[in-house]
């Protein structure tokens, strides 16, 4: 027996930390988020 699991298919962020506005749109599969340092990743996730 299978079950679908619901997945995050997008996230908005809007005035959090340094984040003015940022949209972010997940597709099906696996996400890495990656970037330099500063650029913002472990905020993305805080937003979570």
């Amino acid at each position: 027996m299978h079950r679908k699991v619901p997945m995050l298919a997008q996230l908005t962020i809007s005035n959090f930390a340094i984040v003015r506005e940022l949209e972010i749109d997940f597709q099906p599969g696996m996400t890495a988020i990656t970037g330099e340092t500063g650029a913002g990743k472990s905020i993305a996730i805080d937003a979570l």
